[in-house]
């Protein structure tokens, strides 16, 4: 499978999630109502003041200009708190063009294939993302959180911004795969 599309849907669906925030908060405050764009990931693209270190570090990655993909897809998006979570110097680090494949690895931990809405999700499950490894996922009072492989716990803020191709969730840590 092909990775560099799964970016593009990753930087198309955080591009589209900063824009989309009254949406999303009506989806997550009721499951069934779920914010809609009627295109797909890349077309829905629009500037998100809350993801420009993603944005950077698909930059980095050599992604940025690959914006279609068949999908569909669901897209886990770290917004900038969440990067900034990270050890002083990790970003920095990461977006060095040395580390282009690492920054790709931890991307594509952040994408899991198929339409998967934040109701879908079940308490213990595991999903398997692009990059091979699995999140296990948590539910507790309509809450949705994801634990990784390091044992870091990632809260969904923004959930089900659906697209003709995928689904977009905003979280608020950034997921670590332990490879």
């Amino acid at each position: 499978m092909k990775k560099q599309p799964l970016f593009a849907l990753l930087l198309a669906g955080l591009l589209y999630v900063g824009g989309t925030e009254a949406a999303s908060a009506q989806a997550m405050a009721s499951p069934a109502a779920t914010a809609s764009t009627g295109k797909d990931l890349a077309a829905s693209a629009a500037l998100s003041p809350n993801h420009s270190t993603l944005l950077t570090a698909l930059g980095a990655a050599g992604l940025a200009d690959q914006a279609k993909g068949a999908g569909p897809y669901t897209v886990f998006a770290p917004d900038n708190a969440a990067f900034d979570k990270l050890p002083a110097g990790t970003v920095t680090t990461l977006l060095e063009p040395a580390n282009k494949k690492k920054l790709a690895n931890l991307l594509s931990y952040h994408v899991v294939a198929g339409n998967v809405m934040a109701a879908d999700l079940k308490d213990g499950q595991v999903v398997k993302t692009v990059q091979g490894e699995s999140l296990t996922v948590g539910v507790k009072g309509g809450t949705v959180t994801l634990t990784d492989a390091k044992g870091g716990k990632a809260t969904v803020t923004k959930a089900d911004i659906k697209t003709t191709n995928g689904v977009v969730h905003s979280i608020d840590t950034v997921l670590m795969p332990a490879k």
